[in-house]
């Protein structure tokens, strides 16, 4: 009786390995976007925090205030990553909820 017990939960513990693998690999092509300085710039991340764009509007370029733009660009990239944490907690969430799992 326990052995049927413990290969049903052998295979519900592989069903969700197998849908949390899709999960994560669907936030690959997901993409969110992050914004400073009220969208001069913008960074767009994959749900995985890969950055896949940056764009830059002509007025964000000062050739005597490089600093500025660069702190544009951290804003924005480090908005992009935020949104994919919270893309990646909304789609993961689910598989790991109840569980104390490290970086999840």
């Amino acid at each position: 009786m326990m052995r049927g017990n413990m290969n049903n939960m052998m295979r519900q513990v592989q069903k969700m390995q197998k849908q949390m693998a899709e999960a994560q690999d669907k936030l690959k092509e997901e993409i969110v976007e992050g914004t400073a300085g009220g969208g001069v710039v913008t960074v767009k991340a994959s749900g995985q925090k890969q950055i896949v764009d940056v764009a830059i509007q002509p007025e964000a370029v000062d050739p005597d205030d490089v600093e500025m733009l660069q702190d544009l660009i951290v804003a924005a990239v480090n908005d992009a990553l935020t949104h994919a944490d919270e893309l990646s907690a909304k789609r993961l969430g689910k598989f790991t909820q109840g569980m104390n799992l490290p970086g999840f």
